[in-house]
């Protein structure tokens, strides 16, 4: 992905230029607006504007491979509701405050918080992963907010212009923030050693992956987090954000460790739980990804790069 504008073509360069300026018209107009009718207002806007970007396309491939006999009036639905979160998620991402004491305020449920609270008495690292579900960035400000201060591993936006004013509104949830490549994987690593906790949306195409089952289908799945947490005795635990029907709230939910086997009985453990967690509600998970991508991974892969 371009980190400088000028390795970019006259064309690329106007083009993303052109497409920053419109996205962040569009949210500094909303932020204009109330927060209680800002978030619904942005996922109206890109409901409107899904089936124009492709994201309609997107989601009903998707469904059609893995939930093939689901009635078209659901995906019609599903259309819909996948665009409207995705919506709010991006305007939450840039409201700051008026978002954070939402997420603050956001009960904790599960068995995880227990393990996550013993983990950091001992001194032991951990890893969080989660997926883009709900808010995923609710629960990282939520757990910030409780005291458990964590890293989080970030992947480049591909606009270049879009990525800077992205890392700012993201860092504003807390810090600090490793950029996915060789050089942020070092600085997490680091972080680790020293007992820390990091955060990691793993729900993504990984290139050196391994295809591992998500709704009955192989998917290329980053085996890297539970590589970590063995390597360095980190406890890992899945965690993920609920959107409530208010469409403004949220619920965490800390799911127990993850035992410690191997990495590809870990990671599938991982990948049954969103699973039966998307299923209980289907509108909050990105159905726009390219999840089901065709893919050969590597067998022994030794590291792991995420792409929509």
């Amino acid at each position: 992905m371009p980190v400088d504008p000028s390795t970019l073509s006259l064309g690329s360069r106007a083009g993303y230029f052109a497409s920053n300026l419109v996205l962040r018209g569009i949210i500094g107009g909303l932020g204009l607006v109330p927060y209680r009718w800002r978030i619904p207002a942005m996922g109206w806007v890109l409901r409107k504007a899904a089936p124009l970007v492709g994201f309609h396309k997107r989601i009903r491939n998707n469904l059609a491979l893995v939930c093939p006999d689901l009635p078209q009036q659901d995906v019609t639905r599903l259309c819909h509701e996948v665009s409207d979160n995705i919506g709010r998620v991006v305007a939450e991402l840039y409201a700051g405050a008026p978002f954070l004491e939402r997420a603050w305020q956001a009960p904790v449920t599960g068995p995880g918080l227990a393990a996550l609270e013993q983990a950091r008495a001992e001194g032991r690292p951990v890893i969080l992963v989660t997926g883009h579900f709900g808010n995923y960035d609710a629960a990282r400000a939520n757990l910030i907010h409780r005291g458990f201060e964590m890293g989080a591993l970030y992947r480049r936006m591909a606009n270049p212009f879009f990525n800077e004013h992205y890392v700012r509104a993201i860092e504003k949830t807390g810090k600090p923030m490793f950029e996915q490549g060789k050089r942020g994987m070092m600085e997490m690593v680091r972080h680790l050693k020293k007992g820390g906790i990091i955060a990691i949306v793993a729900d993504l195409h990984a290139h050196g992956g391994k295809n591992i089952d998500f709704f009955g289908e192989p998917a290329v799945t980053s085996v890297v987090p539970a590589e970590l947490a063995l390597k360095y005795k980190a406890a890992m635990i899945p965690v993920y954000a609920i959107r409530q029907p208010n469409g403004l709230d949220f619920e965490i939910i800390i799911q127990d460790e993850i035992p410690p086997t191997d990495p590809i009985t870990m990671t599938t453990t991982v990948s049954k739980q969103l699973e039966d967690l998307v299923r209980q509600h289907m509108g909050q998970w990105f159905w726009v990804h390219r999840r089901w991508k065709p893919y050969n991974p590597d067998p022994n892969p030794t590291g792991s790069t995420t792409e929509n």
